[in-house]
């Protein structure tokens, strides 16, 4: 197994894509941000001093898919198309945050998903650790991706 980020001598390198077709893309990715029941309950009621956490986290979340590339040393910097941030309040003690991005180009979207969950999650935790400091982001991961040369990838349940 070769990794496409090393030229032939080892040394680091972004992937050269000019030459790949451009298509339409996407990626999910979801967040789990275990912030205890309480706590929950507070952020489901939008009753916390700071504010609105989760509409905080919203803006951040897709915010921080636009500034994928300069996070992430070799990711290619991308005219994203679509990108948004749901925030699911069901659970008892965590928070699930999917992001959702889009674009046509010749890469995939799939570090700007995982950007953008991150981002809203770590915006919740900045949020709330003035209540709770054990707060703890549970898992980050690829959920869907679509378009390109490896198509579909749909996360197992």
């Amino acid at each position: 197994m070769g990794f496409n980020h090393l030229d032939e001598n080892g040394a680091v390198r972004m992937v050269d894509v000019s030459d790949k077709p451009s298509t339409k893309r996407t990626a999910e990715a979801e967040a789990v941000l275990w912030v205890g029941s309480r706590l929950m309950e507070a952020l489901r009621g939008g009753a916390l001093a700071k504010g609105d956490a989760l509409a905080l986290a919203r803006i951040a979340g897709i915010a921080a898919t636009k500034r994928c590339a300069e996070l992430i040393p070799l990711a290619h910097p991308l005219p994203l198309t679509h990108a948004r941030i749901e925030l699911d309040t069901s659970g008892d003690d965590s928070l699930k945050i999917r992001c959702r991005v889009e674009t046509v180009g010749p890469t995939g979207v799939e570090m700007e998903a995982m950007t953008g969950a991150s981002v809203a999650a770590l915006t919740v935790y900045d949020m709330c650790k003035g209540v709770r400091r054990d707060i703890s982001l549970r898992e980050v991961v690829l959920v869907h991706k679509s378009g390109g040369r490896s198509g579909t990838y749909q996360r197992p349940d």
